[in-house]
């Protein structure tokens, strides 16, 4: 098994990339399209997501397979407690393994329908995600990572509690973290500080700040509000200059994620991971620019 944390804690700095469930045979191929163009620049890990309540999680479960099976790429599944009995999630995890994806993201999961309503375990199942990461844990040898909120998860009452829930996932076993959208490097430095303080060892556990390049300004705010992370108008400012013109405004985006990475590099952060919404161009643009891309692509 090649674990996250191996190819992460690797001695340099690198990326790693997180791919939308496909919705139908088009989005599947574009999904591969996607696939193929960032293989060659050598991620270390890609992850797939898994769908609203697991709705689409038989086709995240053969991608994640055809991905672990037929690239040179390490995949990581997503797994979400939305809507599963623990006898569901015992059978998910067990094809994850059957198809040779030991690298798990666990999360409780949002509602179906309103990411921002009201969640309700299912009565067989469990109601945390260190729950979730300790039935991982248990059932093999699996990689585990987790979720970080920079802003606190919507459900926490603040950030204190919010980072106490994270630390708790890392204490049930999680391996690594990852966090949420954001735009102002300051608020995962200080997500970053947060954890730190709780006595979390970051060389061993790493916290991965989570990113996404502007393509459109209808889009990141779209992106931004499931994530509860603030667009910052300076941000704003710099896209709608490009309204009328959507090749520069796509440049744009690559200029904003470009300088955030260089200054995340810059404090000490070795592993970026990009939110791609299967697109390659972008991440491949801006991983380009700040030289993690190996000399081979």
């Amino acid at each position: 098994m090649v674990a996250v944390v191996d190819r992460v804690r690797c001695g340099r700095p690198v990326f790693s990339v997180e791919f939308l469930e496909p919705r139908d045979s088009e989005g599947e191929r574009q999904l591969w399209h996607a696939v193929r163009a960032l293989e060659p620049l050598d991620p270390a890990f890609v992850s797939v997501t898994y769908g609203a309540g697991g709705t689409r999680r038989d086709r995240t479960i053969r991608v994640t397979g055809r991905i672990a099976q037929e690239t040179t790429l390490v995949p990581v599944a997503h797994l979400t407690a939305v809507n599963h009995s623990v006898a569901e999630l015992r059978n998910v995890i067990g094809w994850y393994a059957a198809v040779g994806v030991h690298n798990v993201l666990a999360l409780r999961g949002d509602p179906p329908g309103d990411v921002h309503g009201e969640w309700v375990p299912h009565p067989q199942g469990v109601t945390y995600a260190e729950e979730l990461v300790r039935l991982v844990r248990e059932l093999g040898d699996f990689c585990v990572g987790v979720a970080a909120f920079p802003y606190g998860h919507p459900r926490s009452a603040d950030l204190e509690t919010d980072t106490a829930h994270l630390v708790r996932k890392i204490r049930a076993g999680a391996h690594y973290a990852i966090s949420q959208l954001f735009f102002e490097v300051d608020d995962f430095l200080r997500l970053r500080d947060r954890v730190a303080a709780q006595g979390v060892d970051l060389d061993e556990v790493p916290l991965l700040p989570g990113m996404m390049p502007i393509s459109t300004l209808r889009g990141v705010q779209k992106m931004a509000h499931l994530a509860g992370a603030p667009v910052p108008s300076t941000i704003v400012s710099r896209i709608e200059r490009f309204a009328d013109d959507p090749k520069a405004l796509r440049a744009e985006g690559v200029d904003i994620a470009t300088e955030m990475g260089q200054r995340l590099l810059a404090e000490g952060v070795n592993a970026l991971h990009f939110y791609t919404l299967n697109r390659s161009l972008a991440t491949s643009r801006v991983v380009a620019r700040l030289g993690l891309v190996p000399a081979r692509a």
